[in-house]
């Protein structure tokens, strides 16, 4: 007896880092901050607690207070603002909102796990276009792949799990050969690790670039999350910025109270010490970087990362004549966890002792091979 819809029988499921194995391991499979949340968002919730959180009744589902809050940090207008259970939540929603039975999402690949499974879960047909070589989006290629029947588009920069980012040029030209009717997803949960150290105010200027262009295309949608630089990943919490016209029906179809109260404290607390969680941004893009250059150093060589990792890719792997099973049993071996996606590895940066680690397994790599 079948009691699903067929397409689901193959869908994939999420697959979250491994766990270590043991308390000496250091994870760096999930892209989490090694920082606790900031002393504002510890004391508010502590607070909370001590008086009871009113946690037997229902969160206020408008989230109006953190909406609030957040237009001003933003400076966004309130009513193109939806609150979230995580950005993840929100691109399922927004998938569920605009896509037809049948209709295609063109989405750059490889990229979020999570998008062809809510892309088919909402009922539509993935279409994953091919990064370039060096692990940058494709626009032309993605322009190219837009049919009558593509029902929307999603964009990640910086890219998971490449890192790299989408120029703002780029950017801009391929939004302007998008149909007015074709809504855009532009996920940014890691943009507030951008640029990469060294660089320019210019460069950044050109990395952060979503909320500008969103403010002149009503049919774009930021995502953004509390999950990663705010490091509240434990509470699930993030955010669509986008025009009054199509934030409206994602509310409607929101899930009745699915922010729950601890999370909006956590997060307009979080806000007021937006200063601190930048400090600890740049602390870990300094570390991605200086990470980067020693595995250069070492011969390995990864794309240019915005995020807080690093990707080493199939082709990578392939010149050293080394497996993206056989990288990932070496770090296990020096006592890190990395995420195998696909034929590629995803590096998390995080406490120092991680990258230590990740080195050591490369030169172990280098003397098996020798």
């Amino acid at each position: 007896m079948q009691w699903f819809r067929p397409e689901l029988a193959d869908l994939p499921s999420y697959v979250a880092g491994k766990r270590p194995r043991n308390a000496d391991s250091v994870k760096l499979s999930s892209n989490e901050v090694p920082f606790p949340p900031t002393p504002a968002v510890a004391a508010a919730l502590a607070a909370a607690v001590a008086q009871g959180g009113e946690l037997n009744r229902y969160p206020d589902m408008s989230c109006a207070q953190l909406t609030a809050a957040l237009a001003t940090y933003e400076n966004w207008d309130p009513a193109g603002i939806v609150v979230g259970n995580g950005s993840t939540a929100l691109i399922e929603k927004f998938l569920q909102a605009v896509v037809t039975p049948g209709g295609d999402v063109v989405s750059p690949w490889r990229s979020f796990e999570a998008y062809p499974i809510a892309t088919i879960a909402a009922g539509g047909r993935f279409v994953g276009v091919p990064l370039r070589a060096d692990g940058t989006h494709d626009l032309d290629a993605m322009a190219a792949a837009i049919t009558d029947n593509t029902r929307a588009i999603l964009l990640c920069s910086p890219n998971n799990p490449t890192g790299t980012t989408i120029p703002h040029a780029e950017l801009a030209s391929f939004l302007a050969k998008v149909p007015a009717r074709m809504p855009v997803l532009l996920d940014e949960a890691y943009i507030h690790f951008a640029p990469a150290v060294g660089e320019s105010q210019a460069s950044r200027a050109v990395v952060q670039n979503g909320k500008e262009l969103a403010r002149q295309y009503p049919n774009v949608a930021v995502a953004r999350t509390f999950s990663k630089a705010f490091a509240l990943a434990g509470l699930r919490l993030g955010y669509l910025l986008t025009s009054p016209a199509l934030a409206e029906p994602l509310r409607r179809i929101a899930t009745p109270f699915g922010v729950n109260r601890l999370a909006q404290v956590a997060g307009q607390a979080a806000l007021t010490e937006a200063d601190t969680v930048l400090e600890r941004a740049a602390q870990l893009a300094g570390a991605r970087d200086e990470l980067a250059a020693q595995l250069a150093q070492a011969g390995w060589h990864t794309p240019t990362s915005h995020a807080n990792f690093l990707w080493v890719s199939a082709a990578e792997l392939d010149r050293h004549g080394v497996s993206a099973a056989r990288f990932e049993d070496a770090c296990m071996d020096a006592g890190v966890l990395v995420r195998v996606l696909g034929e590629g590895v995803r590096i998390s940066v995080a406490e120092p002792e991680g990258s230590t680690r990740v080195l050591a397994a490369v030169r172990a790599l280098g003397e098996r091979s020798s």
